[in-house]
């Protein structure tokens, strides 16, 4: 076994566990360990950041980014200050990504800039504003939030003279398109048509595996999610810790609190709860891929890129537990009627702009009524989508009170 994965594999209690004295540099196998395949219009490097440090703070300063506070998460932005939106979602992913890749010896500020962006495509209201633009978009190619979050980085943020998009390097590019693994499968999927724009410079070899940064950042978002959803639908009184009892995962750990002593610690076991949840995600993760790490013995990030499995990863057990949970809070929260009627209103909000905008171009903004014009119907189709999926959740409803006579409260 390479030295490097006896170092990363060293601890059997995993996360929690202090690194050693010299274990904070990246591993052979991190990203950071070879130089950036690089950006695809070229730019001197800059003198005190490394290229995915760069990166990060491109994202971070983006105008994408900034709206992520008034996109929703689960509930809409006005129905209570403490819910997550999508800015508060991807600080917590980003904050869990760094933590595993720290455990991991991957390179840190690259599995930060991929959590950070990887909901910078999401339209307003979250995945019902997705269905509603992907069935309005069914005809000219359809709508997918992570190939959107592409589009964002690689074409619509207008910040810099000399080209459009963040000009993010390959990796973080790489990491972007393969959030969901591999891509495998049908040509002409979202994430493919997008990408295939970059062939003539260098391919993101979408079969292959990502970075261990980009698994690690993937599998952030989903400890965040099943972690703060539980919270938020516990302050939302859609279930409760009762509820959670019989829960995969969520019950064992309800049953390990201690009893409440005042009528306050039932707030209090709630943040116990998620704490106890995120540790124990983690845990499993870096467990298990420490164990992959071993077992792969990889001497360069090349060797993860082509293995025949994930190398960043829950165990088997923790992967089923999740997928339980997952259907748990699809049931309870996700389906509930409170969110559906929400929803399905907030759908109908954005499949009625889209419609404003197609049939009649003066409503749109000046410079989006110029970029639409002369188009093709379906390059039409896919400017106004852009304008659509980039609005947050109180942009596109003062724009549907302005456009029609009568607007949903969302309540």
């Amino acid at each position: 076994m390479g030295k490097a994965i006896q170092d990363a594999a060293a601890s059997k209690s995993g996360y929690g566990e202090a690194l050693r004295p010299g274990e904070r540099s990246p591993a052979c196998y991190a990203a950071g360990a070879i130089p950036s395949r690089g950006r695809r219009f070229p730019e001197p490097e800059c003198p005190t950041r490394s290229p995915f440090q760069r990166d990060r703070d491109r994202i971070l300063h983006s105008t994408a980014f900034r709206r992520l506070i008034h996109k929703t998460q689960v509930f809409v932005y006005h129905e209570g200050d403490h819910y997550r939106t999508r800015l508060t979602h991807s600080l917590e992913v980003a904050q869990i990504a760094r933590t595993m890749s720290r455990q991991l010896r991957l390179d840190e500020d690259l599995a930060e800039a991929l959590a950070l962006a990887h909901d910078l495509g999401h339209p307003p209201f979250g995945h019902a504003g997705e269905r509603a633009l992907d069935k309005v978009m069914e005809a000219y190619g359809g709508f997918d939030h992570n190939a959107q979050s592409l589009r964002v980085v690689m074409a619509l943020e207008r910040k810099y003279l000399a080209f459009d998009g963040l000009n993010l390097t390959w990796e973080s590019l790489e990491g972007l398109a393969k959030h969901n693994g591999p891509i495998t499968g049908d040509d002409h999927g979202p994430v493919r048509k997008v990408i295939r724009d970059l062939e003539e410079w260098q391919s993101l070899e979408p079969e292959r595996w990502a970075s261990g940064e980009a698994q690690a950042a993937a599998l952030s978002d989903d400890i965040a999610y099943v972690s703060h959803d539980i919270d938020d639908g516990l302050r939302a009184g859609l279930i409760t810790l009762e509820d959670l009892a019989g829960a995969p995962l969520a019950g064992e750990i309800v049953a390990g609190l201690p009893a409440p002593v005042r009528p306050g610690d039932r707030g209090r076991l709630t943040y116990e709860v998620t704490r106890r949840m995120i540790t124990r995600l983690i845990q499993d993760v870096v467990q298990e891929s420490r164990v992959r790490l071993a077992a792969l013995d990889p001497q360069s990030p090349a060797d993860l890129r082509g293995a025949p499995a994930a190398t960043v990863s829950f165990s088997a057990g923790m992967t089923a537990d999740i997928r339980k949970l997952k259907d748990f809070l699809m049931q309870r929260v996700y389906r509930s009627k409170r969110v559906m009627h929400v929803m399905d209103e907030a759908e109908a909000v954005v499949a009625a702009l889209f419609g404003r905008y197609f049939e009649d171009a003066s409503a749109l903004p000046d410079s989006w009524r110029a970029a639409q014009q002369g188009l093709s119907e379906r390059a039409r189709a896919r400017v106004i989508a852009d304008f659509v999926a980039g609005m947050t959740d109180r942009y596109a409803i003062d724009q549907h009170r302005h456009l029609f006579d009568a607007t949903p409260e969302l309540r």
